[in-house]
């Protein structure tokens, strides 16, 4: 007996550890990551998902992957990750300053010399789909965004500027569906609460004026126009704005799609046919394809989807509120106190690339994080992101497992691409940032929602997620 302690002891203590550091990745507590895996490629690989998709989605493709060509090689070169995460700190920052919890309601600038700033920065968003918009039909590519509301594109003529965009721009004089809003229309005086500022006249016309975190703007007639999905989701007379003087960093983009809640956005207008119900996936890299899919789908929600309430943010907020409830890494739950998460709240956006977290639950991550992943050697910090590693000896590291718990019971188990964000092999950093303060609203960005299907019933008020959403 004394003799066969031992050997059990360590056969148990085998068992345990393949089980944390299992090849296959389907561990409680580890997930497995190739290095080669980290690596962009210049070959786009479309999910499957795409060849059995419904009338009613869209491909979503990254802005910068080789799945959206844009023609513009000079800026593809002049691409960093440190400007992205620079970028997505100043929509961070716009965002916080709109939702600020001194007052309970949206925040306008009101010492700006340019608009009032809108809660979105398209520059730091990452996710881009193809619509039709006109008669006859003009294809156009648009960063899609669930933390803005107004759907806009460039036009001719561009009275002041217009940046590079991948196909032609817009002429709404060659559309025999396309009209103007009147300034003395209620719909021109709705323009306030989707863009932070009031329409105003020109030629007896409304005119709309935003912009975002990071100076870029946009600046047009707001107009009525045949928007088309697909060959049987056509909608005459939506609203959107025909920017004539536009500038910032769209990558190719021709504009924006306004996912939000206010009654402009995508989501409003179409509320007849699809309910106020989309989804997407956001896909695990840049060179694959996820999907953007409005109302059920043919299909209907999947008995997969764990479905979570929608929280209260502020006051005419247009954004998707979650109550975050908890964090665990590698199986084990963080020791954070529930108030540290509902002092001031939390939403879902897809523009936002890294997520944030109040202080205290950030400090307690990135200490569980960083014990677990103590044998690999540290890196530089990259910009906001402080628990960086160096990969380069490897070809394959072990990860823990990173779950969020949220309102109602609901434990979303984040996939392994969406744990870190990638500089180079030799710098790969934990894809999380604490707020300066704990009055900032969390931000449950899209580096954590890869692969996942994220369902947004504004209807009846809730989120759902399921895992393999591309797939």
């Amino acid at each position: 007996m004394d003799m066969a302690a031992p050997t059990i002891l360590f056969l148990l203590l085998s068992l345990y550890l393949i089980g944390c550091y299992s090849v296959d990745g389907k561990s409680e507590t580890y997930v497995t990551i190739r290095l080669s895996s980290l690596l962009p490629s210049p070959v786009c690989n479309p999910s499957s998902y795409a060849s059995g998709r419904k009338s009613s989605s869209l491909e979503v493709v990254h802005k910068r992957g080789p799945c959206f060509i844009n023609g513009d090689h000079n800026s593809s070169s002049a691409y960093s990750h440190s400007e992205v995460l620079l970028q997505d700190q100043a929509r961070v920052d716009s965002i916080q300053s709109k939702l600020s919890k001194n007052s309970g309601r949206v925040q306008i600038d009101k010492a700006s010399k340019l608009p009032a700033k809108d809660g979105s920065v398209v520059g730091s968003s990452n996710y881009i789909v193809t619509v039709g918009l006109g008669s006859p039909r003009k294809k156009l590519s648009l960063v899609f965004d669930t933390g803005s509301d107004l759907t806009w594109t460039q036009c001719q003529p561009c009275i002041g500027s217009c940046y590079h965009q991948k196909e032609p721009i817009f002429d709404p004089r060659a559309s025999h569906s396309y009209g103007n809003v009147s300034c003395s229309s209620s719909l021109c005086s709705s323009l306030s609460s989707a863009t932070g500022n009031a329409g105003s006249c020109e030629s007896s016309t409304c005119v709309y004026g935003i912009q975002y975190g990071d100076s870029s703007s946009s600046v047009g007639f707001f107009a009525k126009e045949t928007l088309t999905l697909s060959h049987s989701d056509v909608f005459p007379g939506f609203l959107f704005g025909c920017g004539e003087k536009n500038q910032g960093l769209f990558g190719g983009a021709a504009g924006l799609l306004g996912l939000g809640r206010d009654p402009v956005s995508i989501v409003s207008q179409t509320a007849k046919k699809y309910k106020k119900l989309f989804s997407y996936c956001l896909p695990s890299t840049p060179s694959s394809t996820g999907h953007l899919t409005f109302g059920q789908g043919g299909g209907g929600v999947s008995k997969s989807v764990q479905f979570t309430p929608l929280s209260t943010i502020s006051e005419g907020s247009s954004f998707y509120g979650l109550e975050i409830t908890g964090i665990s890494v590698g199986g084990q739950k963080l020791p954070i106190k529930q108030s540290v998460f509902t002092t001031a709240g939390a939403i879902i956006d897809s523009g936002t690339v890294i997520t944030r977290l109040p202080p205290d639950a950030y400090s307690s991550l990135r200490s569980a994080f960083r014990q677990k992943m103590s044998k690999y050697p540290k890196a530089p910090a990259l910009s906001i992101l402080d628990t960086c590693y160096d990969f380069s000896k490897y070809k394959e590291v072990y990860l823990p497992k990173i779950a969020f718990s949220f309102g109602g019971g609901v434990v979303v188990n984040l996939d392994k691409m969406g744990i870190m964000f990638v500089n180079s092999v030799s710098q790969v950093c934990l894809a999380f940032a604490g707020n300066r303060d704990a009055n900032s609203i969390a931000i449950f960005g899209n580096s954590q929602q890869k692969t996942l299907e994220v369902v947004y019933d504004a209807a009846k008020g809730r989120i759902g997620f399921a895992p393999n959403g591309c797939s």
